[in-house]
């Protein structure tokens, strides 16, 4: 039994917080496709056993392949998505695992791609599923 602290009842309105920028993402523009893509990569990255569970199952509700899903994980290696959508999962990559920083290279291409509000939305995703995987992670909140 897991005997964390619950985020959502001992910090209301930090949760509260969390979910405005849910909220704000949901409103803008970015695909379903595209945001769900970004929750699986960057939980993937951070080993966030519950988010990949639940963004894998929204990712198929959504018509989303089994096996874009499976090989998520090895993009690089396959012709299976998007130029868009490999801009957005280096990004994504990049951003997750900071310590190299978003580099020039990855930036010029997402920009070749989208516009400045979209690369404004696909950073506030990637930022908004790290600190969701972070709680998870911390609290371990355990698998439904």
């Amino acid at each position: 039994m897991n005997n964390r602290v619950n985020i959502l009842e001992t910090q209301p309105e930090a949760y509260k917080a969390m979910m405005g920028l849910e909220k704000y993402i949901a409103s803008g523009s970015l695909t379903p496709t595209h945001k769900e893509l970004i929750k699986i990569r960057a939980s993937q990255l951070n080993g966030c056993a519950y988010c990949i569970n639940m963004h894998t199952r929204d990712a198929r509700k959504l018509g989303e392949t089994e096996q874009r899903i499976y090989l998520l994980n090895a993009w690089r290696e396959t012709t299976l998505y998007t130029p868009e959508e490999e801009a957005i999962l280096a990004m994504t990559e990049e951003i997750t695992l900071i310590q190299n920083h978003l580099s020039q290279v990855t930036y010029d291409a997402a920009k070749k791609l989208f516009d400045d509000h979209y690369i404004a939305q696909i950073i506030m995703m990637i930022t908004t599923i790290n600190a969701w995987n972070r709680i998870a992670i911390a609290t371990e909140l355990a698998l439904d």
